[in-house]
């Protein structure tokens, strides 16, 4: 790993040089020439390894906006959220921004045991060098795994394993990942649409009940809108809708 470094300040310093112009225009010869060798690294298998640890690091890190918002309980939690925010009729009340921020401390909050698992198994014991890299990455997989398949429907997960054509599984540990991360992802879109729909209906019954009285009233002329959204918002402070969206959410992943 010493060689490792040394290597990597190699390229760096021709990066700080083109940084500083007057280091670059006094140095003998014009700009410095920037030189790339892979030889004495490719000689080394054990600086090769770590190399590729640290791209597959960077890759992962790339990725994590993804993980966090496909393979956790988010995607349902913000989905919900936006439906209770259409069924108000309020457009932009609550701001996107305050609906993404609840939604990730509700994720936070849901998904905090499968953290801790992963502290406990993976984190912890790896960064006291009891377990090897492989090893830890096998034990931080499982916590998401199992609360994946906690979630995930049955017919969701036959659909994909059929596609896949992969032997038909046994055991949940003989499905592979990439083929019960799409299950899941189905199956908590249909089930945020489904906890949405269940939203709308008081909502609904109101704009028809607002726009049937303004009707029978011959106030045709009047938008419903204009009548029915301070009934919803009024009836949604009168019931802590936020504390039975926020209620509703939680329960549903236990």
């Amino acid at each position: 790993m010493p060689a490792l470094h040394r290597h990597s300040y190699r390229l760096l310093l021709p990066a700080l040089l083109l940084l500083v112009p007057g280091a670059a225009l006094a140095a003998p010869g014009g700009l410095p020439r920037l030189t790339l060798d892979l030889g004495s690294n490719a000689n080394n298998p054990e600086q090769l390894s770590s190399g590729l640890q640290i791209l597959l690091l960077l890759t992962v890190l790339s990725l994590a906006p993804a993980i966090v918002t496909m393979l956790t309980s988010f995607a349902r939690i913000v989905i919900v959220l936006s439906f209770t925010r259409s069924a108000l009729g309020a457009q932009q009340v609550p701001p996107n921004s305050v609906l993404v921020g609840l939604a990730l401390f509700l994720t936070a909050f849901s998904m905090a045991p499968v953290w801790t698992q992963i502290n406990e198994r993976a984190l912890q014991p790896y960064a006291k060098h009891q377990i090897t890299y492989e090893a830890a990455m096998a034990q931080a997989t499982d916590p998401v795994r199992h609360f994946m398949f906690r979630q995930v429907r049955e017919s969701d997960l036959e659909l994909f394993v059929s596609m896949a054509r992969v032997p038909r599984p046994q055991r949940p540990d003989d499905i592979p990942t990439w083929v019960l991360a799409p299950a899941f992802i189905i199956s908590e879109l249909k089930t945020s649409f489904i906890m949405g729909f269940m939203i709308f209906i008081p909502f609904v019954i109101v704009d028809m009940v607002v726009a049937s009285t303004l009707m029978s009233m011959g106030m045709m002329m009047m938008p419903p809108m204009l009548v029915s959204l301070p009934c919803k918002l009024l009836l949604f402070v009168m019931v802590d809708g936020w504390h039975l969206i926020a209620q509703g959410l939680l329960n549903s992943f236990h």
